[in-house]
């Protein structure tokens, strides 16, 4: 087989999909509202979801593993996040107040008893907000001009991220001293010349660029979990704490994907490190959108207008949706569900079980694929080698991976090309076997027809 055939057939069996894709092109720029959403020949146009499934236009059902990027911890339309929800139309009668409502403070509540490293809170509408938010606290606080971020790690479509998310070897760089390499068109040369690119689990030479350059750097930007599934170092966290905290460089944990799903208390909780700042998003919105930006009070405190009348004195930081009420509702209903006996640990049994059950039939198979991740966040690479980092991806055969996935979407599972598995409530022990049959038959036909 090869990857032209696979798409071939996955064309015919969705017309419907098709016919959507050719008109939207048109009116949507290429079709879609996020250029992560495409994938050839076309998206997957999909018009309802139930629990742990998906259902697209020519009626084929999928078991989701996409999970809105993560965001949806307990499935589509979990009961819980349904009253939260109707709670907020019937009691407090609007979506949005634009001003503070009650719900606000037990929010906060919540994220400072899981977050140790939360004094105060601020919410934003999305993760990328919440990583812009902690940079500009960042920069005041600091007075520095340059932030710090690691090759790989992706934080939001803000110009000072968009550096070094996917560079290409040509252009990166060496190992041990990466190079900034803009991921979009139109990224002024200002941010790539502002940004430091550091190299993910390499602490030899993350600690000599640090301090090197620790008078220009005003904070440190990272994924503890390198796309949410390749962790770091325990002995790597520890220092980069302590390496950070005696720079003057403030340390910022984006946990956008890892918030809640890690632990419930994030990957801060998995690493026993506390940030200086965090940045929350998906799970944290129980479905919808919301960003949180927590840490502490000093450095928080700088975006409060009660320090000063003088607008040069303080961070600005507003948004007319920030900590709407249905976007709080439904985050309180998905974190106190996690925090019940029981529930979180389930989820990452499931998860287990089911990552196991891949490699056991990646070995059957005698394939090259491996599970890679941490609580409920996984994904699948195309190589027997060890990952730790955004260089090593390189030895995933990803016409492999493109291959499995396209089986996989014709047998009832879906992920989305190319990207990582998120487990919810909803994904049961039918939902599990039912994933599995669908990995044994796509690695079957892989071993019978072989890519080529």
């Amino acid at each position: 087989m090869n990857i032209s055939s696979l798409q071939t057939t996955f064309q015919k069996t969705r017309p419907n999909s098709a016919a959507f894709f050719e008109r939207a092109k048109h009116t949507i720029s290429g079709g879609v509202n996020g250029n992560l959403r495409f994938f050839a020949p076309f998206p997957i146009i999909f018009e309802k979801a139930e629990a742990a499934s998906l259902i697209d236009l020519d009626g084929h059902r999928y078991v989701d593993y996409l999970l809105s990027y993560g965001a949806l911890m307990l499935g589509h339309a979990h009961p819980e996040v349904l009253k939260a929800t109707q709670k907020v139309w019937a009691e407090q009668g609007t979506s949005s107040f634009g001003a503070t409502h009650p719900l606000e403070m037990e929010m906060t509540d919540e994220l400072i008893e899981l977050y140790p490293s939360f004094d105060q809170v601020r919410f934003t509408n999305s993760g990328l907000e919440a990583t812009l938010f902690a940079l500009r606290l960042a920069t005041a606080y600091t007075g520095k001009s340059h932030i710090a971020k690691f090759e790989g790690h992706y934080h939001g479509a803000h110009d000072h991220v968009l550096q070094s998310v996917n560079p290409t070897a040509d252009l990166a760089g060496t190992t041990q001293s990466p190079q900034a390499v803009p991921e979009s068109l139109g990224t002024p040369d200002y941010y790539r010349d502002h940004s430091v690119i550091l190299p993910f689990n390499d602490w030899d030479a993350c600690e000599r660029i640090l301090t090197e350059k620790a008078d220009l750097i005003s904070s440190v930007i990272m994924e503890p979990m390198l796309s949410g599934y390749i962790a770091a170092d325990r002995t790597f966290m520890k220092n980069l704490r302590e390496l950070t905290t005696q720079l003057g460089i403030i340390l910022i944990f984006d946990e956008v994907k890892t918030g809640f799903r890690i632990e419930v208390g994030g990957a801060q909780a998995f690493y026993g490190v506390e940030p200086d700042l965090t940045a929350l998003g998906k799970v944290v919105g129980g479905g919808f959108p919301i960003g949180v930006v927590g840490g502490k009070r000093s450095i928080m405190e700088l975006s409060s207008p009660l320090r000063s009348s003088k607008k040069s004195e303080v961070v600005f930081h507003s948004g007319t949706f920030n900590g709407n009420p249905l976007s709080i509702a439904a985050g309180l209903a998905t974190i106190r569900y996690l925090k019940q006996p029981g529930n979180f640990a389930q989820l990452v049994a499931n998860t287990n079980e089911l990552r196991a059950g891949i490699d056991v039939l990646a070995k059957q198979y005698e394939l090259p694929f491996q599970t890679l991740g941490e609580g409920t966040i996984f994904n699948v690479l195309a190589t027997h080698a060890p990952v730790g980092h955004y260089r090593d991806l390189g030895n995933n055969n990803n016409q492999l991976r493109l291959a499995l996935d396209y089986l996989l979407m014709e047998n009832g599972v879906y992920s989305k090309p190319m990207n990582r598995f998120s487990m919810s409530a909803a994904h049961g022990s039918a939902e599990i076997k039912a994933t599995l049959d669908a990995f044994e038959k796509s690695m079957a036909a892989l071993k019978q027809d072989p890519l080529v």
